[in-house]
């Protein structure tokens, strides 16, 4: 059996004993459903209002898709660049520290703010959560690299492009890897989050508006959506990783 069929296998009995045991706590506590409905009364919410829900599942897709794209592209060049330049990197560190620090919700109105409440400051909510990692990550493997590496490339007299074409990025690739791994999971956090503060759809404007009618059934309906969701791209982004660093041996 396949590492991946592996994994799945290990999921669905992971998530098959989780609405058990949710089940199980929902009728032995009687907990009241407008505090905490079972998985049958989630799952009617769903098959009852299964198009309204895809749609705005789709919308906070596209947004984590993108933003998770974006935010791998600009992490693994700033990365480069970090590398490449010593005075750059001095630049531009502070600063990204500086928005690693502030709070994600403390930023998320003025995106709103200055790029309206459609779909542009939900991408850039969400490359800006997840782009550190990716950059802290390929940087680290960049300059990581194994020191015969580094040797050869000095032996050849090699410049600092053909050193990062030739040594660097491959050998940092595992670090990237690794990166954009951690990317897949706090990708959609970006997108909730820019929805939460100012949206017109999405999954987050979904429970908004759920919690403010009561319709908890509905709001724990798009919570699962938006857990298969990080799911998914976790294991998408695993598959393509694997492809990424084949050498890299996994346990």
């Amino acid at each position: 059996m396949t590492a991946f069929l592996q994994s799945a296998l290990k999921l669905v009995i992971g998530l098959a004993v989780f609405f058990l045991a949710w089940d199980a706590l929902v009728r032995v506590a009687e907990i009241p459903a407008f505090m905490l409905p079972g998985p049958v009364q989630v799952s009617e919410a769903f098959l009852s209002r299964w198009d309204f829900l895809l749609h705005h599942a789709a919308i906070t897709a596209y947004e984590t898709l993108i933003g998770f794209i974006f935010g791998v592209l600009a992490g693994s060049l700033l990365a480069i660049v970090m590398w490449l330049s010593p005075l750059a990197r001095r630049a531009v560190l502070p600063v990204v520290l500086v928005t690693q620090a502030l709070p994600v919700f403390a930023i998320a109105p003025i995106l709103v703010l200055w790029l309206g409440f459609g779909l542009a400051s939900k991408i850039v909510m969400a490359v800006l959560v997840i782009f550190f990692a990716v950059t802290s990550s390929f940087f680290d493997g960049l300059r990581r690299a194994d020191q015969g590496l580094t040797d050869l490339a000095q032996l050849y007299r090699l410049g600092r492009w053909k050193e990062l074409i030739y040594f660097r990025i491959p050998a940092g690739l595992p670090a990237l890897a690794s990166g954009i791994r951690i990317a897949a999971v706090f990708a959609p956090i970006g997108a909730i989050v820019g929805e939460w503060v100012g949206a017109k759809g999405g999954l987050a404007f979904i429970m908004l508006q759920s919690n403010a009618r009561m319709q908890t059934d509905v709001m724990f309906a798009a919570l699962i959506l938006l857990a298969v969701m990080v799911l998914v791209l976790r294991f998408s982004v695993d598959a393509l990783t694997r492809r990424l660093v084949p050498w890299q041996v996994e346990d």
